[in-house]
């Protein structure tokens, strides 16, 4: 089969690769889309926490190709989707209730691939099979869209609060999507054009577009009432900048969620008066856990969001480097690698 394979910065190769064979409870798709995600082009862009060479992708959908002994809800054939984590349940974290702090929660990547192996605790807990109406497409959401679910979760908005989002990448427009069905007035801040539109479609009512000249946080607070801050600011371009602005946005009481993972041995500075006086909640998120996949699941299901509004254009698996490098530059939401059937 063909794989791709990260061997650097600005360095991915197609390789040749045996099929692989399933272990006890696993399970071998036959992909037939790969999503192109903010993960892989940072990744692409300037390197990752694992050492080189490794696999890349974690966003697809496809057809059981081969089951392992003792699989019994999935057979030859089916369509399915696959979370690329899952916890062991068994650990500290995990014990109490932090799934995706899990310290044996591998992400599942691979799938830049013809086939990908699925291993026995996600096909027990984090992949679905497909309904009849469901495409491949709208399927492989999955991964990001559970990412946007837990961060959501992590904050309490209420009906009539006001959210900002800075950065409308994939995530970012799924934070705004949620956060407009909480209830809440949302201001999504980008720099692309094509991003804001999407964002206003998804429900934004309020767009800002970023230019060199903006001070994006007076810009923000301008729109709140009183000028006197958001209720909630949602960081997800994943920049150190960006997380001190959020700060600056928020009313007293107000509360900062940041998404965004930052490249690595990178500080933040928030104003420690400010910080204390005006009881300003700073919040990290990382990752999902399972209960939020499977919300996720049933949010595509009910089609809270479609695969028109973050699926721009397909490549073959030989065209994968220039997928992502056009997601990278932020022409597009997302790209998607088609298989041949």
């Amino acid at each position: 089969m063909k794989q791709i394979v990260y061997h650097g910065i600005q360095d991915i190769r197609l390789e040749e690769k045996d099929v692989p064979m399933p272990g006890d409870g696993e399970v071998v798709v036959k992909n037939h889309v790969t999503l192109t995600c903010g993960t892989d082009a940072k990744m692409y862009m300037r390197g990752y926490r694992y050492d080189p060479p490794h696999l890349i992708g974690h966003e697809a959908a496809g057809v059981v190709y081969a089951v392992g002994k003792g699989v019994k809800d999935f057979k030859i054939g089916d369509r399915v989707v696959a979370h690329n984590t899952a916890p062991c349940h068994k650990c500290f974290y995990c014990k109490k209730g932090q799934h995706s702090m899990c310290v044996d929660l591998p992400s599942n990547l691979g799938s830049y691939a013809e086939y990908q192996l699925i291993p026995k605790n996600i096909v027990e807990e984090t992949m679905f099979k497909l309904p009849d109406d469901m495409s491949y497409k709208q399927a492989a959401l999955m991964e990001p869209l559970a990412c946007a679910v837990y961060g959501t979760s992590q904050i309490p908005i209420e009906f009539g609060d006001t959210v900002v989002v800075n950065g409308c990448g994939p995530i970012g427009l799924m934070f705004i999507r949620l956060s407009y069905l909480r209830g809440a007035r949302v201001i999504a801040c980008d720099i692309q054009k094509n991003r804001l539109k999407i964002a206003e479609k998804l429900g934004a009512q309020e767009l800002i577009e970023i230019t060199p000249e903006l001070d994006q946080a007076e810009a923000v607070i301008n729109l709140t009432e009183d000028k006197r801050g958001v209720d909630f600011a949602i960081e997800a371009a994943g920049l150190p900048s960006v997380w001190e602005m959020s700060f600056n946005m928020v009313r007293p009481g107000g509360t900062v969620l940041c998404f965004g993972g930052t490249k690595k041995d990178t500080t933040v500075t928030f104003d420690c008066t400010r910080f204390h006086y005006d009881q300003i909640t700073v919040k990290s998120v990382f990752h999902t856990t399972p209960i939020h996949v499977k919300a996720a699941f049933e949010l595509l299901k009910m089609k809270a969001i479609n695969e028109e509004d973050f699926v721009q254009n397909e490549y073959t698996i030989e065209e994968t480097e220039k997928a992502i490098i056009e997601h990278a530059r932020g022409k597009v939401i997302k790209n998607c690698i088609i298989y041949p059937s």
